[in-house]
């Protein structure tokens, strides 16, 4: 699956954001709402591409991933005023450390300098980046953050094509839009009321 095609499907989580939002903090589920789940899912059909067979273990993986970041994003909405920032991300981080351990151990690879040089980058940007979405998500009510997340869709699309060389097709454009289209209506409607 290309990058930018993985960034798409993960930019669901919006959507899944609204569900757990009404679930867990009792926000409003509205007929804009409803629209903006329709038209996300029809946008991540065009990105999928389902054909049933193997190739939809990753774009399973995509759609699994907007689910958990949706659920993640509104149980920091849920627990940001009663803990710390900083205790957030230490946790969030713990425990992601902690489900990567099988990994580690069936694939494990001694990074040379150079790698071990970009894993501490990548560390550090991934801390420093958890850290203000955290404190964005602790200041504005979650479904009004969540647009801005979809800038990632564009990093990623001009990353891959420069280090990896990938190109989108044109039903992921099209599967792309559509969610970023669902996710800027919810926007609008939530700026206006």
């Amino acid at each position: 699956m290309l990058a930018a095609d993985a960034a798409i499907l993960n930019k669901l989580s919006p959507i899944f954001v609204i569900i757990f939002a009404h679930y867990f903090l009792e926000e409003d589920i509205r007929k804009i709402h409803i629209l903006a789940l329709v038209l996300s899912f029809i946008g991540a059909l065009f990105v999928i591409k389902p054909e049933f067979n193997s190739s939809i273990i990753p774009a399973a993986s995509g759609f699994l991933s907007a689910i958990l970041s949706g659920a993640a994003y509104v149980f920091i909405a849920y627990i940001g005023k009663k803990e710390s920032v900083y205790t957030v991300v230490f946790y969030f981080s713990f425990f992601s450390a902690i489900c990567s351990v099988p990994f580690l151990i069936f694939s494990f690879v001694i990074p040379n300098l150079y790698e071990s040089m970009l894993l501490l980058l990548l560390g550090s940007l991934a801390a420093f980046g958890q850290i203000a979405l955290t404190y964005a998500y602790n200041s504005c009510p979650a479904t009004e953050i969540s647009i801005y997340d979809y800038s990632n869709i564009i990093f990623s699309a001009i990353l891959g094509y420069i280090f990896l060389s990938e190109l989108s097709d044109f039903n992921s454009i099209i599967g792309g839009a559509l969610i970023i289209v669902a996710s800027f209506i919810v926007f609008l409607y939530n700026r206006g009321t």
